[in-house]
């Protein structure tokens, strides 16, 4: 999962090298901090949120292939 986390939100980002996702794994979940930079925050939340909710949604799908769930944080 963190793989991914980290590819979509490099994708976002105008300055990929800041992109830091960390993971940790508990039973069958798996949670997920991220930081970005601070100019690249509007970009991976995106307008009322969707472009965030989109990154969950395509977590939260790859992680039902693996009977696990995933949880999403942005940072400050």
């Amino acid at each position: 999962m963190k793989e991914l986390a980290t590819l979509l939100l490099k994708s976002l980002s105008s300055t990929p090298d800041n992109v830091v996702v960390e993971e940790k794994i508990e039973q069958n979940k798996i949670y997920l901090s991220t930081k970005v930079d601070a100019a690249d925050k509007g970009k991976v939340i995106g307008k009322d949120g969707c472009i965030i909710k989109a990154i969950r949604t395509v977590l939260t799908a790859a992680a039902s292939n693996q009977n696990k769930k995933v949880t999403l944080k942005l940072e400050d």
